[in-house]
């Protein structure tokens, strides 16, 4: 069955539950997907019922939400339309990178399985989408790269990044100003005493920037040997 044939909303649902853990390998529980879905925690219990029936989930009481192999499956397949949506509003229409989240959220459901190959074919088959996030293949290959997020990275060190969150545009809009973008490479330094902010420095002669717990909590790095 194509990821077409589920519902919105059962796409969204899956979708959610994938980000949740794909990063942090943390698990998804009812009320971190009400958040990040921006919903009540009743709504997703509705949500998650229904899902559980179709075999695209798997809940024990008071458990963690799980995806099964179908689940997984379809999970992979919104992934692969959202990122390839970014990229193809960014490297074809010119978006910028802080403005394509919510148009591939409004698009990743009206295009077909068919639009999304040829999308992926036009682009070279781009393992990454603007953000960093690895771009799952059509057989539901993913590579995530071992990275960390930059505010554990210890003062010292050389890092690249290689994925930043897309949850904040105005943080994007900053960091683009600043130079701050997937590939570049840093070098961490300490922030100033009980501010929590770190000092990285870019290449070229670049001022160092300050960076606050909010903005390193939304980089994640590898370590550059």
């Amino acid at each position: 069955m194509s990821v077409s044939q589920l519902s919105a909303s059962a796409q969204n649902y899956l979708k959610v539950i994938w980000a949740l853990q794909e990063w942090t390998g943390d698990e998804a529980t009812p009320s971190q997907i009400a958040l990040r879905a921006g919903v009540r925690l009743s709504t997703v219990s509705d949500a998650v019922r229904k899902l559980t029936d179709q075999g695209l989930v798997e809940h024990a009481p008071y458990g963690a939400i799980t995806l099964t192999d179908a689940g997984r499956t379809h999970a992979l397949a919104m992934v692969r339309r959202h990122r390839l949506i970014e990229s193809f509003l960014v490297q074809v229409l010119g978006y910028t990178w802080d403005q394509v989240h919510d148009e591939a959220e409004t698009l990743e459901h009206a295009v077909s399985d068919f639009m999304v190959e040829r999308i992926d074919d036009h682009l070279g088959h781009p393992t990454r989408d603007p953000h960093g996030d690895p771009i799952p293949t059509a057989d539901g290959q993913i590579d995530v790269p071992d990275a960390v997020v930059l505010s554990t990275v210890q003062p010292g060190s050389r890092v690249r990044v290689e994925r930043i969150s897309d949850d904040d545009p105005a943080l994007l809009q900053h960091f683009a100003e600043q130079g701050l973008g997937v590939g570049a490479e840093l070098e961490v330094r300490a922030g100033a005493p009980y501010s929590e902010a770190i000092e990285v420095v870019l290449p070229d002669g670049a001022p160092s920037l300050s960076l606050g717990r909010s903005a390193t909590d939304a980089v994640w790095v590898t370590p550059v040997d």
